[in-house]
């Protein structure tokens, strides 16, 4: 985003090695952060952007134990933490009636606990900062509407979105703690989602702005959520979805006129 510099900030995103979270990480480095992501597999590639490189660490978000070591390890190698994004998650489409306990309660870990404990691990560090911290969680619009097929992800972000309302109310006056709410957005798996080009065309057709979100978009955002602009915003939840979705009774109740 024009006009942000981010030079001397420590910026962790999590999730950060693919997909929304690598274009993220190449923001933050673009405007002039140190970034470090993370995940359990190391990367064939980091995200590079601006000359800079973001670093690794291995890390199980879901795992408490394990975001602390995470934590700690970028205190150690920057000394400060000023973002965390909470990007990690995601789930593959399963029918709720055929998911085995085990799954549906590691989708949940995944996009809600995980955010908990990286959220708690960072804010330890963000009180002790005179500048205190920043924390962004992404959560998606299918915590705000019907998520047939993935019911527990979208159990899980609907539950982020509070999540977010109570640690902003906790941490407040210095952390501040925002969410993203993301529409569609096309990155490197969107075919798992929404088919070939032709079913992304006419996914994309359903959104008002005419396209799914680039990684960009919302990444802008979390560059604007954490920075001086936006000082004043704490327990918001930023719609971040082309205008939403065109109602199906539309198209339902004027289908005879088509004809």
């Amino acid at each position: 985003m024009i006009g942000l510099d981010y030079t001397g900030q420590v910026a962790l995103i999590t999730g950060g090695t693919q997909g929304l979270g690598k274009g993220i990480a190449e923001t933050f480095l673009a405007a002039g952060a140190n970034v470090v992501v993370c995940g359990r597999k190391t990367p064939a590639e980091l995200p590079t952007a601006g000359g800079r490189t973001a670093t690794f660490v291995a890390c199980d978000v879901r795992d408490p134990e394990s975001v602390d070591k995470l934590v700690a390890a970028v205190v150690d190698q920057h000394l400060r933490l000023d973002v965390l994004v909470n990007n990690a998650g995601g789930a593959p489409f399963t029918d709720a009636a055929t998911a085995s306990p085990r799954f549906s309660e590691k989708i949940i870990a995944l996009n809600l606990t995980s955010a908990l404990h990286c959220s708690v691990a960072a804010n330890r560090v963000m009180q002790q900062q005179a500048s205190g911290g920043n924390i962004v969680n992404i959560a998606s619009v299918s915590g705000a509407r019907p998520s047939p097929g993935t019911a527990a992800y979208g159990a899980a972000k609907a539950g982020l979105l509070n999540l977010t309302r109570s640690l902003a109310v906790e941490w407040a006056p210095r952390v501040r703690v925002n969410a993203i709410t993301a529409g569609m957005i096309r990155t490197d798996q969107a075919h798992l989602h929404y088919g070939d080009e032709a079913g992304i065309a006419r996914v994309s057709a359903t959104v008002p702005l005419g396209r799914l979100a680039l990684p960009e978009d919302i990444a802008n955002a979390c560059l604007f959520l954490a920075s001086p602009l936006a000082s004043y915003v704490s327990g918001a939840d930023l719609l971040i979805h082309g205008g939403g979705e065109r109602p199906a009774f539309l198209d339902a109740a004027n289908a005879n006129k088509a004809d």
